[in-house]
């Protein structure tokens, strides 16, 4: 019989409580209220309450077009929401083998990615023990970074993530050869 540690049984229950709390909130906004992905358990859920509460309006355009569209049919390309405070792309690409993908931030917009087909894993990290590889360039609203560590998990088409400034992420890596198609929406920093 295998025992579990405790602190990994206690880290499990923490990570579903806050998971729960997230995804019950978020079920009460009512633009993601038949939101079918959920959003991903370890969100900054205090920033992610703030950043809704600052600008609703965008939130629910963002939620709005993941429930309005057929994101198994949309065409690779941009797709405008809301001027330049919430716009979408679609990408349908092989990723990239680790090595060749980058730890990054943004400071004007919210990163929301969404695979809609397939599976790539992404890397969460704060900004402890950085290295700063690329400085932010504002025209392109990214920096990139050289991380030790990190917190990563496998995306696929059942839940969504949000990359807030505050933290670095890292998409973009292959899992298989597989095509991914992945759905970014870019929603303005309030």
């Amino acid at each position: 019989m295998k025992y579990i540690p405790l602190l990994t049984i206690a880290a499990l229950f923490l990570s579903a409580c806050s998971s729960n709390k997230a995804q019950s909130w978020l079920a009460q906004q009512a633009s993601a209220k038949n939101l079918k992905p959920k959003v991903y358990a370890d969100v900054n859920l205090t920033e992610f309450k703030k950043q809704y509460a600052a600008n609703p309006k965008i939130w629910d355009e963002a939620f709005q077009f993941m429930q309005n569209h057929n994101l198994q049919e949309l065409a690779p390309g941009k797709y405008p929401i809301d001027g330049d405070e919430v716009f979408a792309s679609v990408t349908e690409v092989v990723d990239k083998p680790f090595v060749e993908t980058k730890w990054e931030s943004h400071r004007k917009y919210i990163d929301l990615q969404y695979v809609i087909n397939g599976k790539e894993k992404i890397g969460e990290a704060s900004f402890e023990n950085q290295k700063v590889t690329r400085p932010y360039d504002a025209p392109k609203d990214v920096a990139n970074y050289e991380i030790d560590g990190g917190k990563f998990y496998t995306a696929d088409s059942t839940t969504f993530y949000l990359f807030f400034p505050a933290t670095t992420h890292r998409p973009n890596i292959k899992v298989n050869d597989e095509k991914v198609k992945k759905l970014v929406i870019k929603i303005k920093v309030s």
